[in-house]
């Protein structure tokens, strides 16, 4: 397990579909500011299929009380979108797990552009910022069962 020595937060990003990682990192940093987390990291990687490993780099760094993740993932017409869906979600799960770092799965999983969009602040809901507050509680948690 790795020592939480911060209350900073860490944000990691696919940038895949760049319109949406901005709108779901608007709300995820919205989400921290209001709760007294303005100064929050933001690293960028490739894809959904890349956010293990960099929650992974975060989360081990020790300097972040939770991270993240963010993406969205846009159904094709191959399996392609299975795979990617499914070992993202493992893997971020599996950070966590083995880290004991909150990290929180908010990557968009639609069937189209235009649900993706609805999800990521639209009318739907705001998946950056229900990951931000998922990490937020959690190390809430964390923090008041380790104090014990």
């Amino acid at each position: 397990m790795t020592e939480l020595v911060s209350e900073r937060y860490a944000i990691v990003v696919g940038r895949f579909y760049a319109e949406l990682a901005e709108r779901l990192i608007a709300g995820a940093q919205a989400a921290f500011a209001e709760h007294g987390h303005s100064d929050v990291a933001v690293f960028d990687v490739a894809g959904a299929f890349e956010l293990p490993l960099a929650a992974s780099y975060a989360a081990k760094s020790g300097r972040f009380a939770g991270v993240a993740c963010l993406g969205a993932v846009i159904r094709g017409e191959t399996d392609h979108y299975d795979f990617v869906c499914s070992e993202a979600a493992n893997g971020v799960m599996r950070v966590q797990l083995d880290t004991g770092v909150p990290c929180a799965f908010g990557v968009l999983t639609c069937a189209t552009m235009e649900q993706a969009l609805a999800r990521a602040g639209g009318d739907k809901r705001d998946q950056g910022r229900h990951a931000a507050e998922a990490v937020l509680g959690m190390a809430a948690l964390r923090a008041e069962l380790s104090s014990g």
